[in-house]
């Protein structure tokens, strides 16, 4: 029994660290945990499915025909942001390389000294300095980086994201600077469509009483006591998040920080990311670069692996033709164990082996 190693190249999405998920080749990024993700699409569709089916078609005919054309264009913008919001790279920041992580605690050691036994380390912190403002920068134990500022490690993704808001369960991925402004727009446009929704669907049931009663109205469309039902618990919720989020652009401050109250002012500590004004503030963040992913998930890499080689027994055609030309140790033949189109390739470079290489072949 030998080995060889063969030389593959694979997308580096798919050896990258983390609790992330991929699909479409790297194209798509989410977190693990998606149930409630589904959850979320079936309450967005299946309410705007029962409004379409029952309500549009009178609304449009004894109001306006625009009624169901704008809720169409709100739909599609709220699933438009919501999987954009969903499939995006939030920012998560690489890992450091097994020789840079090394080089990072060389300076570390060589900067806190000897530490007696028994004794607890130093924090692992640097500081910056951010208009005019000491920010400190953390050290992830986990991905043996300093993260940069406002940067944090969410622990159900397992990952360092830069400008750290929250993991929202609802959209399946973490929020952070590659998707906020897209979280953002989601949040406010579902608010716009649901208020839309549940005030077309009073709409509607009051139009319909006048000539036919309440309760037969009800019983003629089943689907509008559910729509008002899902609408009115899920208004107080989104709309209340909406103004929440729009609060904190206003301030150009995160979730993260404003649980934290790292700018509280407690300790007469500003935020040195505020431009003190709250337009300047919302056209940072909403009307910003679009920053580009640092993880190329698409790139390609290197991947070395060992595939088995056991030798076989010679056939008895061989052995006849052997022995009638008088050679008594024939080479051995060689089995590969593989799969795939490696076959060949490996084939052709490791068999005929001689009896007296094996030896030399790299273990398995």
């Amino acid at each position: 029994m030998s080995a060889v190693m063969i030389t593959r190249k694979v997308r580096k999405w798919e050896k990258l660290p983390g609790k992330n998920t991929f699909c479409c080749d790297g194209r798509v990024m989410m977190a693990r945990q998606k149930g409630v993700f589904y959850l979320t699409l079936f309450l967005i569709v299946g309410t705007c499915s029962l409004f379409f089916a029952f309500e549009c078609p009178y609304l449009a005919v004894h109001l306006s025909p625009a009624i169901p054309v704008f809720a169409a264009l709100l739909f599609l913008f709220v699933m438009a942001m919501l999987l954009r919001t969903s499939f995006s790279d939030p920012g998560v920041l690489p890992r450091a390389l097994p020789e840079e992580a090394t080089f990072i605690e060389m300076e570390i050691e060589a900067a806190n000294g000897n530490v007696p036994a028994g004794q607890r380390p130093p924090p692992r912190i640097r500081n910056v300095q951010i208009n005019n403002q000491i920010v400190k920068l953390k050290y992830c134990y986990t991905c043996k980086i300093f993260r940069p500022p406002r940067a944090s490690h969410c622990s159900i993704c397992d990952n360092c994201v830069d400008r750290f808001d929250h993991h929202c369960p609802w959209v399946g991925n973490c929020v952070g600077k590659r998707n906020y402004r897209y979280f953002y727009l989601f949040t406010m446009s579902l608010s716009l469509l649901t208020i839309y929704i549940f005030t077309f669907n009073i709409v509607h049931v009051v139009m319909r009483s006048v000539d036919n009663g309440f309760l037969n109205t009800l019983k003629e469309t089943p689907g509008t006591v559910l729509e008002v039902l899902v609408c009115f618990f899920t208004l107080w919720s989104v709309v209340g998040l909406t103004g929440f989020h729009t609060y904190l652009i206003s301030l150009n401050q995160t979730t993260n920080e404003d649980i934290k109250g790292s700018w509280s002012g407690k300790n007469r500590v500003q935020n040195p990311y505020s431009h003190k004004n709250i337009i300047k503030n919302c056209c940072e963040v909403l009307c910003g670069p679009a920053y580009p992913s640092v993880l190329d998930r698409r790139g390609l890499m290197q991947e070395d692996s060992s595939v088995s080689a056991t030798p076989a027994a010679p056939s008895s055609s061989s052995s006849s033709s052997s022995s009638s030309n008088g050679s008594s140790n024939p080479a051995p033949q060689t089995t590969l164990v593989t799969s795939g189109s490696d076959c060949a390739r490996v084939f052709s470079a490791c068999c005929p082996l001689p009896a007296e290489n094996h030896g030399s072949a790299h273990p398995q």
